[in-house]
Formats: structure tokens, C-alpha cells, sequence
């Protein structure tokens, strides 16, 4: 049962109304049945006189309500729908409205790796899961390849599904790409964008959808320099000619610029263009199962609501780690680095999910104002707290300068300063071409006072999150190794995910994001004041790496990364545990 938000009105009577309808039919039973007589402990009705006159002040509200919604010239009663002041970002809790137009979801960039790799795939298994309901949704490719719906649909074909599956799946796929049409155009031209709309329509009026109730999304699968342009575009072909329940979003993807200056004004040309609760910007690290899970593991366990802070965490590290290197991507790569291919957007979001408050409430908004005062808690970068690094033959790529200092490994602290966090290193370290493939974050806690076993060279207590790959969650322990002497040895408390659930499937980050938008929950996108929060962190070093003045040191291939960045880990206060290695536990 879905609730409206309705006004009726003679012409108009506001629902509200009711209530005071409910309330004189009560008093006057109370009074007809009272014997004219009313309870010694009731203070409000002391005579039968006081009785009536309640009822008649009543009576006069009524009257006066019903004078304000009356309309002259008039000479019957109807329904009319309220306007409210819709906010997407928020779960429509109080006043839902059923979206029952048509849906269609427009690719930017359709025949792009980003579209083949990642969008097109995780449509096809929402569809194939059921999210998609083909009734009602419509997908369209559009970029500047001059090719047919069947090219770009034997172009991401193989992308769709993988051999082990391909046979479960061949049903679904057929009907899937069935839903696809492809428009070509240019990206800064009316009459792509005019045709593009014209099959949109046609979708929507085959699907009987009146004007303004049909939900459009626009996935720009593009490079950031190409937003305002096609945002534009958008804006004036291809939106909802009217509000009728329907709706328009776009989804941006990172790079939101390369620094504070560059970010802002990207923001302001979309922002002059659609409002906040439009525009998604998508960072698919919110999209992961344990990143998803933290808010649940801080807030929804005492067990960690004493431990979580300054006085017993050493440490946090926050670590991505890749085991190759740019791969023809140089020339490209180059231009940003792994500060802004990483660590300014993943990984300081991770952080902000680790070091933020309890929010009021888990709608989006209130979660994303405790990031926001995170990022604003923490203090300017020193040049002293950063490592950077260059693996050995990057500059072998024929598109990257001989010159190039661009970094492929960094490590930095940050520092929040705040009445939790204070005097507890955030230790953010990204690289490529390393000695393993990973994502983790790792808390380190502090020394047990009174080392009564004299183990503490053993190593310190961690809590782990692995975020990739073998997502599984482990507490690094301190316990008596099995036999008759006491001795103490390093083990762990284990939750692995692939053993733990093994009938679940756990589903891509783009999966969950793409649902995210369609449903219109922001939780899990960058509102625009906490990516401006995010770069005015390290748009100071960025622009210090720029000019030569923080230089990148060379590293092995295949190796932990630069000797520097242990040092620095080492004088952070970090305490490496030496021959304790976790291992997946297998099924």
C-alpha cells in the first residue's frame, strides 16, 4: 500500500482535518455516556458547561480550517495533489511515491573499455537477477562509433558472462541484449542528442508512460574533460519535459578533476546544469561488500565501541596494492598519478568510513555529513609523512616522458585532528607493480601494559578487513601455543567470506552502485562539499609534486615498494609482526 500525499478541499479539505473529526465524535460519545459527570482525576472537562464549551472551541478550529482551503465559486468537492519539496538523496520514509514510468538507462561512452568492462556487465546482472524488469526498462549506447545496435552488441558480448557460466545464462543474455539500442553522435552536437531523445521517447510511449513520469539515467562513461559538454546536451534535449513522479539522474565517474581549482569548477558547470540530488559521483570502492559493511561492524557491535579511538588504536593503514604496472596505459596514467588515481578518492574514503561518528540516522545525508567533518578535521600534509615512489621501467612506455616524476607508489600520513583521533597516524599506501595484489585496512592497537608473557616482540593485536581479493575480516591474537610448555603464539579470529558463505554470491561494486542510483539511495556517491573537503587535503602536495619539489624514488618491480616507506611506517609507530603470515583458510 503506497501512502499519498493528498489534499481535499470543498473545492479542497486537508487530510489533516480528519483528526479533529475523530476527536468531537469521542468527546461527544464521552458526554452522552457521562451522566453529564466527569472523573475526579479529569482536570480538563470539571462541568458539563466546560464540556460543551471544549466542544464548541473545537468545532470553531474545524470551521476556521475549512475556511482557509475554501475556494470561491465552486460547487463540489475533489481530490488535489499536494506539491511537496522532493529530495532524492533521502528515503522517501514519509511521503513514498510509486515510480511506475518507464525506465532507461543511456551508456555515454557506449563503445568505451568503462562501458564493456564494467557498466555493460553489471546491467546484465542486475537484469539477470531480477532488478531490471524488462517491461519497463529500456538500455541505449550512445557514442561517436558509427556502428549498429547488433556491432555494439557482439562488442560486449564477451564481457557479459564468463565460459564457466555461459550455458546457465544464454536465455538471459539473449533477452538482455534485446534491450539494447545504440545511438551515434557526437558529444558536443544537438542532433545526436536530438535523436538520442527521439528513441528515448519512442521507448517510453511503447511502454505507454505519460510525459514526465519516465526515469531517465545517464551513465557517463567518459572522460571528466567531456562532462560540461554532454551535461549540457542532457540538460537541454533529453530530460523529463515535466515532474510527474518521473526522474533524471547522471552518473559521473573519477577523475573529478586534478585538483581543488579543476574539481570546483567541474562542480559548478554540472551543478548550473542539474541539481545535487541528480548527480552520482560514482567512486566504486563505496560499492564493496566490506566497505559496505563498516558502518555495521563500528555501530552495530559493543564490542568495538570502548576500543575505537586514541587510547588503544597505534595505527591505522589503509593499503592498495596492485602486482603490475600501467600496462599501455602510461601516457594516460601519467598525467594524474597514484595519489589521484588512488589514494585522494578510494582510499580516503575508506578512511572516512573508519574514522567518522555515529550518525543520527542511516539516511544518506547524514552519513555523508559525518565524512564531511572528517575530512575537515584533518590537518595539512608534511612533506616529512610522504614517501613517493617510481617503479623501475615506467618511463620505458614510449607515452611517458623520460623526465616523468609522477609517482606509482605513495605513502602518507595523514592526521585527524579531533578529539577521537588525536595523535593516531592514518598511514594511506598505494602502489603499482608490487610484490601482491590487495586491498586491506588494518588497525593496529596498542601495547598491552604489564607484558607479563614478554611477547610483545611477537607482534601487536590488528584487526584486519580485507577488501580484495578473498574478502574476509580476521583479529590478529596473542594465545598459547598447544602443547605443555606455555608459550605464546601469534594466531587469529577468522570470518572468511568464501568459507562462511558459500551459497552467496557477492556482487560487483558497480552491481550495487547502478541500484543505488536507480532507487535514488546517495549513501554511497561523494556529495560535492565532501569532494571539495577531499582536495583541499592534498591539492597542496600535488602541487608541490608537480613542480619537481617532492621527488619519487625508484623501486623494484615486484618488490614491497621504496625501503623509505617502511622507515616511515617505523616511525609512525607501526609495528610489523615478522613471521606471522594470514592465510586464506580453504573450502
Amino acid at each position: 500500500m503506497v501512502s499519498r500525499n493528498y489534499n481535499i478541499s470543498f473545492t479542497t479539505i486537508h487530510l489533516q482535518t480528519v483528526p479533529l473529526f475523530l476527536i468531537i465524535s469521542f468527546l461527544i460519545y464521552l458526554y452522552k455516556n457521562s451522566n453529564y459527570q466527569t472523573p475526579p482525576h479529569n482536570k480538563i472537562l470539571q462541568t458539563s458547561e466546560n464540556f460543551v464549551a471544549t466542544v464548541a472551541g473545537l468545532f470553531c478550529i474545524l470551521v476556521r480550517v475549512l475556511k482557509n482551503y475554501w475556494k470561491m465559486g465552486s460547487g463540489q468537492w475533489h481530490m488535489e495533489k499536494r506539491s511537496t519539496l522532493k529530495n532524492d538523496s533521502f528515503v522517501k520514509e514519509y511521503n513514498p511515491v510509486t515510480e511506475t514510468g518507464s525506465l532507461s538507462i543511456i551508456v555515454l561512452g557506449a563503445s568505451g573499455d568503462l562501458a564493456k568492462k564494467k557498466t555493460f556487465p553489471a546491467l546484465f546482472n542486475l537484469f539477470h537477477q531480477g532488478f531490471l524488469n524488462p517491461d519497463e526498462v529500456h538500455i541505449f549506447g550512445y557514442a561517436r562509433s558509427k556502428i549498429t545496435d547488433e556491432e555494439l552488441r557482439d562488442k560486449i558480448r564477451g564481457y557479459l558472462v564468463d565460459e564457466k557460466n555461459a550455458s546457465k545464462k544464454t536465455e538471459a543474455l539473449s533477452k538482455f541484449l534485446k534491450l539494447i539500442k545504440y545511438v551515434s553522435g557526437p558529444y558536443d552536437s544537438e542532433e545526436g542528442f536530438k535523436r538520442l531523445d527521439k528513441a528515448i521517447l519512442e521507448h517510453e510511449i511503447s511502454k505507454k508512460t505519460a510525459e514526465g513520469s519516465s526515469r531517465r539515467l545517464f551513465y557517463l562513461a567518459l572522460p571528466p574533460s567531456v562532462y560540461p559538454p554532454v551535461s549540457k546536451m542532457i540538460k537541454a534535449w533529453c530530460t523529463n519535459k515535466s515532474d510527474l513522479g518521473g526522474w533524471t539522474r547522471i552518473v559521473v565517474e573519477k577523475p573529478f578533476g586534478k585538483d581543488l581549482e579543476s574539481a570546483e569548477q567541474l562542480s559548478s558547470q554540472i551543478g548550473a546544469l542539474f541539481e545535487e540530488p541528480q548527480i552520482y559521483r560514482i567512486d566504486h570502492y563505496l560499492g564493496k561488500e566490506l566497505v559496505q559493511n563498516m558502518l555495521v561492524l563500528r555501530f552495530a557491535n559493543r564490542l568495538f565501541l570502548p576500543l575505537w579511538n586514541r587510547d588503544n588504536i597505534a595505527n591505522v593503514q589503509i593499503v592498495f596494492r596492485e602486482d603490475f604496472g600501467t600496462e599501455g596505459r602510461g601516457g594516460y596514467f601519467d598525467e594524474y598519478g597514484i595519489i589521484r588515481d588512488i589514494i585522494q578518492n578510494h582510499l580516503l574514503q575508506v578512511l572516512c568510513l573508519v574514522a567518522m561518528e555515529k550518525p543520527i540516522s542511516l539516511k544518506p545525508e547524514h552519513i555523508r555529513d559525518e565524512k564531511v567533518k572528517v575530512l575537515q578535521s584533518v590537518i595539512p600534509i608534511k612533506d616529512e609523512e610522504v614517501v613517493l615512489g617510481q617503479y623501475e621501467g615506467y618511463r620505458d612506455d614510449p607515452t611517458v616522458p623520460n623526465d616523468s616524476n609522477t609517482p606509482t607508489f605513495a605513502t602518507t600520513i595523514l592526521r585527524i585532528n579531533n578529539e577521537r583521533w588525536e595523535g593516531v597516524p592514518f598511514i594511506l599506501k598505494a602502489g603499482k607493480a608490487m610484490s601482491s595484489k590487495k586491498a586491506d585496512i588494518r588497525i593496529q592497537f596498542k601495547d598491552v601494559p604489564g607484558d607479563i608473557f614478554k611477547c610483545q616482540n611477537q607482534g601487536r593485536n590488528e584487526f584486519v578487513i580485507r577488501l580484495q581479493p578473498s574478502e574476509a575480516m580476521y583479529m590478529k591474537l596473542t594465545v598459547k601455543q598447544p602443547g605443555l610448555e606455555m608459550q605464546t603464539v601469534q594466531s587469529e579470529l577468522d570470518l572468511s567470506y568464501k568459507q562462511r558463505y558459500q551459497d552467496v554470491s557477492i556482487p560487483e561494486a558497480y552491481e550495487r552502485l547502478i541500484l543505488d542510483t536507480i532507487r535514488g539511495d546517495q549513501q554511497h556517491f561523494v556529495r560535492r562539499d565532501e569532494l571539495k573537503a577531499a582536495w583541499e587535503i592534498f591539492t597542496p602536495l600535488l602541487h608541490r609534486i608537480d613542480k619537481g619539489e617532492v621527488k619519487s624514488v625508484p623501486y623494484k618491480q615486484g618488490s614491497r615498494g621504496p625501503a623509505e616507506a617502511d622507515q616511515l611506517l617505523k616511525k609512525a609507530g607501526y609495528m610489523q609482526t615478522h613471521g606471522y603470515i594470514w592465510i586464506p583458510p580453504t573450502l
